[in-house]
């Protein structure tokens, strides 16, 4: 993780021996999943090896519609004709005065594809695991991103079963565990669904969703980076990555990652201080409508002490600029001059905004997202458990 828990340390290039290769993070798999799973991995700075079983990827089944542009990198993968084995580079933080230091990590091959080999066993090894083909390989963290019952067959465990996703719906909590949102549908996938019970670093998915491979990449990651377990993952680190990599975690199919807003409303959405409206099997943030007083009321209530007080003291006011400072000073500790001249300043230069500045305007779930995001940074600061409940 690039810009959150992956900005700690240079990554030290994989060891690699005669007959064992090392590696951070295994994939296996031949579909979109896998793809995105090795590619996530590698951007976040943990190296991988992606091993294909037959049929081996090609690069006509990998779709272009995906959000992490999977058509583009494959291509590029392909025009280097290196057998489908790329070298994706770690960019480094490295101040330009640590020349050496920073070649070095520009020169760490991450990212590694082994096509069509047969898979002799799997067993573990210490609290990793150890693949053996023509040669070994060791990795921290195995992905499956295939339903190939040959390789089922050799991790000698029963009833395991890829990652179930959860369908949106306000009356339970866990959409705010949620680490990828399926595009099109109402559906997501919950952190805790992805993680194994007693299967420690290993994570199974279906092997057509680019969405879901792309969120077991930033797990496997994570726990690879941190020499750790998958089931100690972090949440809010993990959820953060991906909204860095620019993938939906609510599936908004109004609000696309180009709009200027998008990482306010996604952040916003996880909270559920906003709800969406699930319509036709698709989830709607209409972000041009305005903001109602009851169905912001009890969500800032749950998330801030200060905000009872607060709507308290201002009965079924409108939510219209002036009140919507008054609220975010309030619980705060903001001074609400500056907020108004801040909020001014930004307003459409930063924020993008095609209203105009008017303390008596009713906001948007658009502006209001964007304003509750910046002042009071719910999806940042306040932690949920693993049902989702706020922990205040």
């Amino acid at each position: 993780m690039k810009r959150l828990f992956f900005a700690l340390l240079y990554l030290i290039p994989t060891a690699i021996f005669p007959q064992t290769t090392k590696t951070d993070v295994l994939v296996i798999g031949s579909g979109d999943a896998a793809f995105s799973s090795a590619l996530q991995i590698s951007r976040s700075g943990v190296s991988v090896v992606l091993l294909t079983q037959h049929p081996a990827i090609d690069l006509p089944n990998i779709k272009a519609t995906k959000p992490i542009e999977i058509f583009r990198i494959y291509e590029q993968v392909k025009q280097k004709e290196i057998d489908f084995t790329t070298s994706l580079k770690r960019k480094s933080n490295t101040p330009k005065k640590k020349k050496g230091i920073k070649e070095k990590a520009d020169s760490i091959k991450l990212f590694k594809i082994i096509n069509d080999t047969i898979l002799v066993d799997i067993k573990r090894s210490g609290s990793g695991w150890e693949l053996k083909l023509s040669k070994d390989i060791k990795a921290k963290v195995l992905i499956i991103a295939d339903d190939n019952k040959t390789v089922l067959s050799k991790l000698n465990t029963t009833n395991l079963k890829p990652a179930d996703l959860s369908t949106l719906n306000y009356r339970e909590n866990s959409y705010r565990t949620t680490i990828a949102g399926v595009s099109g549908t109402a559906n997501f996938l919950s952190l805790y669904h992805l993680l194994i019970p007693d299967q420690e670093n290993l994570l199974y998915i279906d092997r057509d969703n680019a969405e879901i491979g792309q969120a077991a990449g930033a797990t496997a990651a994570y726990a690879a980076f941190f020499k750790t377990k998958t089931s100690l993952s972090s949440l809010k680190r993990i959820q953060g990555e991906l909204l860095n990599y620019k993938l939906s975690l609510m599936p908004f199919n109004d609000v696309k990652p180009t709009d200027s807003n998008w990482l306010a409303i996604q952040k916003i959405g996880i909270t559920g201080i906003l709800k969406a409206e699930i319509r036709d099997g698709k989830v709607l943030f209409n972000p041009e409508k305005e903001v109602l007083f009851e169905e912001i009321k009890q969500p800032l209530k749950d998330y801030y002490y200060k905000a009872q007080i607060w709507f308290d003291d201002h009965k079924d006011v409108p939510v219209n600029l002036e009140n919507t400072i008054s609220l975010v000073s309030y619980v705060g500790n903001k001074a609400v001059d500056a907020t108004k001249a801040a909020l001014q300043k930004k307003w459409n230069h930063n924020y993008k905004f095609s209203s105009k500045y008017d303390l008596k305007k009713n906001l948007t779930r658009r502006e209001f997202s964007v304003i509750i995001n910046e002042y009071l940074k719910p999806f940042d600061d306040v932690n949920v458990d693993k049902t989702g409940r706020v922990i205040r």
